[in-house]
């Protein structure tokens, strides 16, 4: 008896639960920010009551999706999840296949949004947008910028111009505005599509009869003079002569000119310092004068470009 009584209730739950209809699919993932939809994006969409109307798509290349039954495409790029949720909800009535659907999109993955970093960072990375996304934010991904990273900050973006042409244009970002002054104007939004690239800052070399010779970065502005190099250099060494050379590769030519700089002159304030710009090789030669030569001149360039630490060893 006690068997048939234990039956009894165990069926009770069984009867009592009224039947609400056909089960929907769940589709298993996170619900991402709502934005634009674009190419390749992969979406859930769900439809009360129609499984085989539920599932993931991803849009194709020409900005659409499909779903079984349907005759037509449905664009999705362009288009917020809402949009998208209509669009299908007016062609399944327009078909004739549900009387009122109730239709759910919701953005799986994106994969039309991505957002480059590269250059002068620590980790350069490329992400995909994902809500409200800033230089800031894009920088911190990549793990801040490297200690070679110059003066300005590159965001490019693809813009369609007014004949249809894809033209690209290019933000410059001061990096002393942006973090060290906090500029919240230059901390400028993210959308997807755009190149974040940090240039090297310029260096300028020293060799010769100073107590560093190296290579130097110019970080704050585009050119640093011949005291400020030897004030980095440590200073001129024992015996270094009065007269510096300046070499600097001409553009148009592709030579490198020698411009003779007075150091005394400049020492005593008697002539005004001179200013160097990004590549200049500052040489000082010893008392006894002599001047590099092209084949030490061209090696000198060339390590100090290379190495990691640019520390030149001079010897004569």
């Amino acid at each position: 008896m006690m068997r048939w009584y234990a039956l009894l209730f165990a069926a009770v739950p069984l009867v009592a639960q009224p039947r609400l209809g056909r089960p929907v699919p769940v589709v298993e993932a996170v619900n991402l920010p709502a934005g634009r939809i674009g190419p390749n994006d992969l979406l859930a969409v769900s439809v009360y009551e129609a499984p085989e109307l539920t599932r993931s798509v991803r849009v194709g290349a020409d900005g659409t999706i499909r779903l079984p039954m349907l005759k037509r495409r449905i664009v999705a790029a362009g288009r917020l999840p809402s949009e998208v949720e209509e669009a299908i909800a007016q062609a399944l009535r327009a078909e004739e296949l549900l009387v009122d659907p109730i239709v759910t999109v919701t953005i799986l993955e994106y994969h039309s949004r991505p957002v480059r970093v590269a250059g002068a960072v620590r980790h350069p990375v490329t992400f995909q947008v994902e809500g409200t996304v800033t230089l800031l934010d894009a920088l911190t991904r990549a793990g801040g910028l490297s200690p070679e990273a110059g003066p300005e900050i590159l965001v490019s973006r693809a813009q369609i111009a007014e004949d249809g042409s894809t033209v690209t244009q290019v933000q410059r970002i001061p990096v002393k505005g942006l973090i060290d002054a906090a500029d919240p104007e230059l901390n400028i939004p993210l959308v997807g599509g755009e190149e974040i690239r940090v240039p090297e800052a310029g260096r300028v070399y020293v060799a010769g009869s100073v107590r560093k010779p190296g290579s130097f970065p110019i970080r704050d502005s585009a050119e640093i003079s011949v005291l400020q190099l030897l004030a980095l250099a440590e200073g001129l060494a024992p015996f270094a002569s009065q007269t510096a050379y300046v070499y600097r590769l001409d553009p148009a030519t592709g030579s490198r000119q020698e411009i003779p700089i007075e150091l005394k002159k400049i020492l005593d304030r008697k002539a005004p310092d001179v200013a160097l710009v990004a590549n200049d090789l500052l040489y000082v030669p010893d008392s006894s004068g002599r001047r590099i030569t092209v084949r030490t001149l061209e090696r000198i360039a060339g390590f100090g470009a290379t190495t990691a630490s640019g520390i030149l060893i001079w010897r004569r």
